[in-house]
């Protein structure tokens, strides 16, 4: 909407906490595609996802409505926290914190992967045949490991970004990273897949 152009996230959240309505919509509409792609990649089953996404922004307009939402930060840290925390509760609900199913193919294709390689790039063939690889042995990390990798790599969070939207120290998150690495260059060698050293 031309009426919201220029305004930060922050300042929508704060215009709806007043009392405009509109102020969410662009809110929802600025954020929901990057928020889904985030559940979709941890919780790896689009129903889930979905019923996930919609707790989500229940929690959201509660808290924002409760006046639980200072500018503090950004926004979109603020939102992906409530989501890592609704996702943690429903693994929870499952006595689960990790499920590994390599056989579940849900369509990641959505997220593009270029951006992890793109400064290593030899050509466009053999990079979108590693990121397939990447993204299938990602897919088999535990759910804490996936979700440090997929904001680091696809959201371009730092490790700062990461702990606080997490809940987690930054060394917590830091150990996350170490291990999915070490995961994935076991899974690499086990499977003679050849990835480019600075993964």
């Amino acid at each position: 909407m031309k009426e919201f152009e220029g305004m930060t996230n922050e300042t929508l959240a704060l215009l709806y906490v007043g009392g405009n309505n509109k102020a969410f919509d662009e809110l929802l509409a600025r954020t929901q595609s990057k928020l889904f792609a985030y559940i979709m990649f941890v919780v790896r089953n689009e129903d889930l996802a979905n019923d996930i996404f919609q707790e989500t922004f229940v929690k959201v307009i509660t808290r924002l409505q409760e006046g639980r939402y200072a500018e503090t930060g950004k926004f979109t840290f603020w939102l992906t926290r409530i989501a890592h925390n609704v996702i943690m509760d429903w693994y929870r609900a499952q006595h689960s914190e990790h499920i590994i199913d390599l056989a579940d193919n849900n369509n990641l294709n959505a997220l593009r992967g270029d951006q992890v390689m793109d400064s290593f790039r030899e050509s466009e063939m053999v990079s979108e045949q590693v990121m397939t690889d990447v993204r299938r042995m990602m897919e088999a990390l535990p759910a804490a490991q996936r979700e440090v990798v997929f904001m680091r790599f696809y959201q371009q969070m730092s490790f700062k970004e990461i702990a606080e939207a997490t809940g987690a120290s930054i060394n917590t998150a830091l150990g996350r990273m170490r291990y999915a690495l070490i995961n994935l260059r076991k899974m690499a060698k086990e499977h003679q897949i050849e990835l480019f050293p600075t993964l």
